[in-house]
């Protein structure tokens, strides 16, 4: 799982590859890009691939490029939240889900603060 949030002239590129060799049979792999674009400038090249050589394997990719939800954000400064607090915590649990893919505890706490502090959250 990769995620992305891109603002302003911002420009991500994600070319990702799986690749399983013939004598890899019973594999099983998925691959997934998601992105946010926070404004009408940033973009997004998203080239999710699959290069197998096995007859027996379960494999599958994806791809998602969106914007934050209009009607979470409406909800939360409906609440009485600023438009500033609202989509950063739209954006940090948009963001915050890639932790249950980490397994170590210190390296998940780790980017789990990165990921606050960014977001002043």
């Amino acid at each position: 799982l990769y995620k992305g949030v891109i603002d302003d002239n911002g420009t991500a590129v994600f070319n990702g590859k799986i690749f399983v060799q013939k004598d890899a049979q019973k594999t099983n792999a998925f691959q997934s890009n998601k992105n946010i674009l926070l404004s009408d400038n940033s973009t997004v090249n998203t080239k999710p691939q699959l290069e197998i050589f096995a007859d027996d394997v379960k494999c599958s990719h994806g791809c998602t490029v969106g914007q934050l939800d209009e009607e979470a954000f409406f909800y939360l400064r409906s609440r009485g939240i600023s438009e500033k607090k609202a989509k950063s915590l739209l954006i940090h649990a948009f963001a915050i889900d890639i932790l249950d893919h980490i397994k170590p505890e210190p390296i998940r706490e780790y980017v789990h603060k990165l990921i606050s502090d960014r977001l002043d959250v």
